[in-house]
């Protein structure tokens, strides 16, 4: 895409990986719809966690303060989305359309990787892709954490919307950084992390799936541990009407408000108990 600064994209890219476990590895897994690039870290017998980053600019980079602990006790495996930023490279002559897509896709990662069997957890339009997921493919998902999903309980506040639609008419880096600043509400963000999204701003991303929103009849049977974390603070939808529905469609999940914190700060941000929540949910 003309314009697009590839050389400062890689280079913040890396910046932000380098906050990753020393013993980080790269894999590539070839898939229908073009190479996924997976960040892996972890014990290789330990049991896998497939996590999933945000759309936007969001990359698997931004598990960094989340992976250590992790990788504890997990297999760590990182993805960047398929024609979202990040390393992934999609194929010329076939996108995802389709949620069947969606899952063709993380079906043939999986099976790339060696994974029958997954936790899976996710972010934003990540944790959307893998409710959908874990809808389709309930056999291939042992445990699902979601990290304030968008679009599955509820829609964007109006406001959201409204403040976004520069950086989406006219990605640049500094609509980037203002539309961020603007939804953490000021708080203090990891400026290699910021550089990185400032960076991806424009990238050549191809049409995402959106819709449609998980119906409420297969939601209620979903029958495998779910755990919702959502932010306090965030400003993409009203957070205590998505703990309400959730109670009303997924009534075995667990749900947990995590205090003080905004939907885009995470989950490069580490607020208060997060790693606890995760780590007891992973270990059950």
């Amino acid at each position: 895409m003309a314009g697009f600064d590839t050389d400062a994209f890689r280079v913040a890219y890396d910046k932000v990986m380098a906050k990753w476990p020393g013993e980080r590895e790269e894999v590539t897994v070839a898939t229908p719809f073009g190479e996924t690039h997976v960040n892996a870290c972890g014990p290789r017998e330990a049991p896998p966690l497939l996590l999933l980053p945000g759309g936007g600019g969001a990359t698997s980079a931004s598990w960094y303060a989340q992976a250590a602990d992790l990788a504890r006790t997990h297999r760590v495996l990182a993805a960047d989305l398929i024609g979202f930023p990040g390393r992934s490279v999609p194929a010329t002559d076939r996108h995802p359309r389709t949620v069947a897509d969606l899952t063709a896709w993380l079906d043939a990662l999986l099976d790339g990787l060696g994974v029958p069997e997954t936790d899976l957890g996710a972010h934003s339009y990540g944790a959307w892709i893998a409710l959908h997921y874990a809808l389709r493919a309930p056999g291939r998902v042992r445990r699902l954490f979601l990290l304030d999903p968008t679009q599955c309980f509820a829609g964007f506040k109006a406001a959201y919307l409204l403040h976004a639609l520069p950086m989406l008419l006219g990605p640049s880096p500094r609509r980037a950084r203002a539309f961020l600043e603007w939804e953490t509400g000021g708080a203090v963000l990891d400026p290699d992390w910021l550089r990185l999204q400032e960076a991806a701003a424009g990238f050549p991303s191809v049409r995402p799936v959106t819709r449609p929103r998980p119906a409420p009849d297969d939601l209620r049977a979903l029958d495998m541990p779910v755990l919702l974390l959502l932010a306090e603070s965030s400003r993409t939808h009203d957070t205590y009407q998505v703990a309400d529905r959730v109670g009303a469609v997924l009534p075995q999940a667990e749900t947990v408000v995590l205090e003080g914190v905004s939907h885009h700060a995470l989950p490069q941000a580490a607020p208060a108990g997060l790693a606890g929540h995760l780590s007891r949910f992973l270990s059950a």
